[in-house]
């Protein structure tokens, strides 16, 4: 069924990582799991905040397994700055939406871990903006005035979702696959696209080093 969560196997707290694209999936399901200390789900919501909340509401919600499960939303963002390019990192510090924003958690320890994980690509730091369609031309501009550095239809409302089941650790991890200079109209078939795809993949190590910090004693 569309969405619904795939678990690995494992004992520690769970970590449910929230994607739209089947293309996304398959970049985060494809990745590296050897650094994962506890069962690890990828859901597939669907494109847009709708479906996005709907779908982490659905997986958290009640007395399921995924009840108590940290929050990663990831995938492909619209970067909002000059200079990004396809392939570039967005760790957000917070996600807005219309009713506000929602702030992610440990996002230093995030970064440093992303930048572990893929060396030599550019990590970007700042609010990610939602919008409830692709986000084209002079619409950047006007979301860049806000101070957000990049946008997606989904992070804001998955992260919203999920807190709203109860208190849990998330955050937002998204690859670049267009930017004011660099404009894609088909991700699948341009080179940005196949170059944002291999960074999803390779990101996966920095969500189970994010989570770990969660799970292990802290000194």
């Amino acid at each position: 069924m569309e969405g619904s969560p795939e678990p690995s196997s494992g004992s520690a707290a769970p970590l449910l990582i929230a994607c739209a694209l089947g293309i996304e999936k398959l970049a985060l399901r494809s990745g590296d799991r050897s650094g994962a200390l506890g069962p690890v789900t990828v859901l597939r919501t669907g494109m847009g905040p709708h479906n996005a909340e709907r779908a982490v509401l659905g997986a958290l919600g009640g007395d399921g397994p995924l009840r108590n499960a940290a929050v990663v939303a990831s995938g492909f963002c619209a970067g909002l700055a000059p200079g990004m390019h396809p392939g570039d990192l967005v760790v957000a510090d917070e996600t807005r939406h219309a009713a506000g924003a929602t702030a992610c958690t440990d996002t230093e320890l995030l970064v440093k871990a992303v930048a572990r994980a893929v060396p030599g690509r550019t990590v970007h730091t700042g609010p990610l903006i939602g919008s409830d369609h692709v986000v084209r031309g002079h619409e950047r501009a006007d979301l860049r005035a806000t101070g957000a550095i990049a946008v997606d239809m989904e992070s804001a409302a998955t992260l919203r979702g999920a807190l709203s089941t109860g208190s849990r650790p998330v955050a937002a991890v998204r690859v670049v696959v267009d930017a004011p200079e660099h404009e894609l109209v088909r991700i699948s078939t341009v080179h940005g696209g196949i170059s944002a795809f291999r960074v999803l993949r390779a990101v996966l190590p920095a969500f189970f080093e994010w989570h770990r910090s969660f799970l292990l004693p802290r000194r």
